[in-house]
């Protein structure tokens, strides 16, 4: 499905009902957004895993301007002030009011942007294995204590010039060292993505807005809930950005760090992060 949020078409869908028939009523469910990783997938890096959520929550994805199944736009939107922006417009445009939000990697950097633009409007967020700022000298030596030099080099070369080789050597012997355990059905959940290139290059090679920006002073504005998951062998947000951010939020911010998982903590031992985000979205008033 398609929708226009701040004159750009957004892809979206939505797994679960909004209104749970309870009895003699019709009982109201908190909608969760899920933003995913990047910049340049799209949704489907988060499913079917976070579909479970619907029978406590109307669960709504989509992809960021710019990425996956989303319209083309220019260049020059995208930016980590659009993208916030765009969630608040996504839920205005959806009807959807005090959102729990979830963001995954570049979409916790998403995530921040939107609480820290409109504090008001979530009424709790998850940032997942993300980063207020990033760390990549810390980043390069965890590849090269996993990987060993050439995991090193490979990833160097990927966030300072990100050619078309580059990238795919890049996906093929270093992306495997963000988690310690191999997800099921990678095959196919790599099939199904679809990958924007030149988004990741636009934000993330040297000149973009990754190595740029830093949210650790503004998230003093988020007034919600918040909940920091980071796994502890993370090489590209190491757990250390996790609690740079769980310190720059408000007295209050919950920090789970997972010993034995790493990048996307959920998806090294789903049986002990998926209970903590349950109780996490359940616990938030309605």
């Amino acid at each position: 499905m398609f929708v226009t949020v701040n004159g750009q078409r957004l892809f979206f869908d939505v797994v679960g009902e909004k209104l749970a028939i309870d009895g003699p009523r019709m009982r109201e469910k908190p909608t969760l957004i899920v933003m995913h990783g990047g910049p340049g997938f799209d949704h489907t890096s988060n499913r079917p895993e976070f579909d479970q959520f619907a029978d406590i929550a109307q669960v709504v994805y989509f992809d960021h301007r710019g990425n996956g199944r989303s319209w083309p736009s220019p260049k020059n939107t995208w930016t980590l002030a659009q993208w916030g922006d765009d969630v608040k417009a996504l839920c205005d445009v959806l009807g959807i009011e005090k959102p729990i939000v979830f963001g995954q990697s570049f979409g916790g950097m998403v995530a921040q942007s939107y609480a820290t633009r409109h504090p008001d409007h979530p009424r709790a967020v998850i940032f997942s294995s993300t980063a207020a700022r990033m760390d990549m000298p810390a980043s390069l030596d965890i590849f090269e204590r996993k990987g060993g030099p050439d995991a090193r080099a490979i990833a160097h070369r990927f966030w300072n010039e990100g050619t078309d080789e580059q990238f795919d050597e890049y996906m093929k012997k270093v992306m495997p060292l963000y988690n310690t355990t191999s997800r099921a059905g990678g095959e196919d959940a790599r099939g199904r993505a679809i990958m924007r290139r030149e988004v990741y290059r636009h934000f993330s090679l040297p000149g973009g807005e990754l190595l740029a920006m830093d949210f650790r002073a503004a998230l003093a504005k988020v007034t919600c809930p918040a909940m920091i998951l980071a796994g502890s062998e993370d090489p590209i947000t190491p757990p250390h950005l996790a609690t740079e951010i769980a310190s720059s939020l408000p007295p209050g911010a919950r920090l789970e760090i997972f010993d034995r998982c790493g990048h996307g903590a959920f998806r090294d031992d789903p049986a002990r992060v998926f209970p903590v985000m349950r109780a996490f979205i359940v616990e938030q008033p309605s």
